[in-house]
């Protein structure tokens, strides 16, 4: 007798793998609300002509939102992600890539999702803290506040690797110039450079003399390149515009003022002996707006501050990223102001580290309709003023503490140990893709308990 099988599904069934049930349970919060994938395909039609015919399908909204949250939990790169998106059922499932259909390459991946704009993705974390499912879970009556800082993939910038960059990087675009513009009227001086940058670190301390004359030959140096930098410029100006041209034009135009930064805030620290303020130092020509931290007057950090809101369930309610580094007293009433615009109403309880305490502060908050206000820190400031009584301090402050874990499992888990994207832009969408695929997970989570 002839046995007749049943047909197999064309979507592939999720594996027997708690991996594999996060996933499932974040497809389903992801389905609950379109509205998320309707705002990346916005971004992503913005920058396509209209009337574009040719080509290769790209990839959809809802593909581009699931495809930037694996990439975030999972801290792949671009090549890492193509090859497990070709080679995993499980995440051609979570992404909605047919299995008949070719998956998208590294340098596609790369191009799409960098296309998500930090202003939508500020919004979708907005949104999905504001739904129904998370206010069922999380509905932000007791709240906490802290700073942390995200570095950026720059080396500890001294005045002397700043100069050798700037030789190098000019360098290879003056012979960029002269492949694409025929323009010669420059000289080479990438290896003396590198061996004044080198020689310096190795000096005793008492060769002082010595030191400043390494520094003033590779200030010389950096200057005579930006030198033929600016003439290769003014060159490229006077021919016909194209791709590599453009490019140029572009990366020349970016470049140069930086380069002079550098050459000044060197001149000054080194030759003129003046204290140069941190906002007024470029710490990298790549990363321009990195900002200099000192965090406990221990550690320095080549990045950005950035402020999380958290509640008792874990969600991040909140992530805002200053400029500068702004003391945390500052923020104390603007974090509060943006959970009241953010919910309608300001939060019963609020817990903060002891460095937002301040009398103004905790005045301010109780004028927006906070009724126990506690910081970590007294800082001169009465318990009875902040809270009802030592029993609601003392467990507010306990309270406060487990922000830390949520800062460790962005760190550890979701990348913001150190930001890999380039550009304020690119600094800015990474840290808000982290928000809100841990944000993802911890309801994703709380669903499967």
């Amino acid at each position: 007798m002839r046995h007749v099988s049943p047909q197999l599904p064309l979507a592939a069934p999720w594996i027997a793998h708690a991996h594999a049930a996060d996933l499932a349970a974040m497809s389903a919060l992801l389905d609950e609300q379109p509205a998320l994938t309707a705002r990346v395909q916005q971004d992503l039609e913005s920058g396509c002509p209209t009337n574009a015919r040719t080509g290769r399908p790209g990839l959809t909204g809802e593909q581009t939102l699931r495809l930037l949250i694996v990439r975030q939990l999972t801290g792949w790169t671009y090549a890492e992600l193509a090859f497990h998106l070709a080679d995993s059922m499980t995440y051609r499932a979570f992404c909605r890539v047919s299995a008949l259909t070719a998956t998208p390459s590294k340098s596609a991946l790369a191009a799409t999702l960098r296309r998500v704009s930090p202003h939508t993705l500020a919004t979708l974390n907005d949104d999905v803290v504001t739904s129904t499912v998370a206010r069922r879970l999380e509905p932000a009556r007791t709240v906490r506040m802290d700073a942390t800082v995200v570095p950026v993939a720059i080396h500890p910038p001294t005045d002397s690797s700043l100069l050798l960059d700037a030789v190098r990087v000019l360098d290879r675009l003056l012979q960029q110039a002269e492949r694409a513009a025929g323009f010669t009227a420059y000289h080479r001086h990438v290896k003396r450079a590198k061996r004044r940058a080198m020689e310096i670190p190795h000096l005793a301390p008492q060769k002082r003399t010595r030191r400043r004359d390494c520094y003033r030959e590779l200030i010389h140096l950096t200057d005579a390149t930006a030198t033929y930098a600016t003439c290769a410029l003014a060159h490229l100006e006077c021919l016909p515009a194209t791709g590599a041209r453009d490019r140029l034009r572009t990366q020349l135009t970016t470049l140069l003022p930086r380069v002079a930064q550098v050459i000044d805030q060197t001149t000054r620290r080194v030759l003129h002996g003046e204290a140069v303020p941190a906002d007024e130092k470029l710490v990298s020509l790549f990363e321009a707006h990195a900002d200099v931290l000192v965090k406990d007057r221990r550690a320095t950090y080549y990045g950005h501050k950035i402020f999380l809101t958290t509640g008792a369930s874990g969600l991040i309610l909140d992530c805002t990223i200053p400029k500068g580094n702004p003391g945390d007293v500052t923020w104390t009433v603007p974090l509060v102001r943006r959970q009241q615009r953010l919910f309608g109403r300001a939060p019963r309880q609020a817990s903060f580290d002891g460095a937002f305490a301040s009398t103004d502060n905790l005045t301010a908050c109780k004028a927006l309709g906070v009724e126990d206000v506690c910081f970590a820190k007294k800082r001169g400031l009465a318990v009875p003023d902040m809270v009802r009584s030592q029993w609601v301090y003392d467990k507010l402050r306990r309270f406060r503490a487990g922000i830390e874990a949520g800062i460790s499992l962005l760190k550890r888990v979701f990348g913001l140990a150190r930001c890999v994207w380039k550009g304020a832009t690119g600094f800015h969408a990474y840290v808000r893709t982290a928000v809100l695929a841990a944000n993802l997970l911890v309801l994703a989570r709380h669903r499967l308990a």
